[in-house]
């Protein structure tokens, strides 16, 4: 877990204000919406982020957590709103594995795979996570947002983010396990 710096604790702080903020997080913002939607989107819907953040800007209380957790809650809620695509990009995925695919789309798709090491299975199992679970696991994956920063990214509990981290890691186990993925 990193330590929080003096530029990620809100607007306040940050001394090149917004600016500094789209400096300092788009990678990892864009990294994170990438590996949930795909990079064909990756990089509007990560200046779709920042665009809603600037309009935000001004009312953003710092007292409520770092603009880190601000900034992946608003990517996340974007990333709701592309959840077909997404379940759609996890079955393909599952796909992948099984043989050749069509041209165009699914040939990116299984490029990404192959240079992402992404397994088909793993995608499989994602899919099958409710949306809550898969947001708390992909934030702590994708994002490296300790629990404090997801509670505060979703608007839920510190608690709820650990037992939705439990029973999505549980799930993904389960099915890897049973896909001879993984030792038992």
């Amino acid at each position: 877990m990193r330590a929080q710096s003096e530029r990620d604790r809100g607007p306040g702080s940050a001394p090149a204000g917004f600016a500094g903020v789209y400096e300092r997080f788009f990678a990892d913002i864009h990294r994170y919406i990438a590996g949930r939607l795909g990079p064909d989107v990756a990089d509007d819907i990560a200046a779709d982020t920042f665009v809603i953040a600037l309009r935000k800007y001004g009312s953003f209380d710092a007292g409520r957590g770092p603009v880190r957790g601000w900034l992946f809650g608003i990517a996340t809620n974007l990333v709701a709103q592309h959840q077909r695509a997404e379940q759609r990009r996890y079955r393909a995925l599952r796909r992948a594995g099984v043989g050749e695919l069509a041209g165009g789309h699914e040939d990116r798709v299984v490029s990404w795979v192959a240079s992402e090491g992404m397994r088909p299975r793993l995608a499989g199992a994602l899919a099958r996570l409710s949306r809550p679970e898969r947001d708390v696991l992909l934030l702590v994956a994708l994002a490296d947002l300790s629990h404090e920063e997801i509670s505060q990214a979703l608007g839920i509990p510190y608690g709820t983010v650990g037992s939705r981290l439990s029973r999505a890691r549980a799930k993904v186990r389960a099915a890897l396990e049973q896909e001879g993925q993984i030792d038992e």
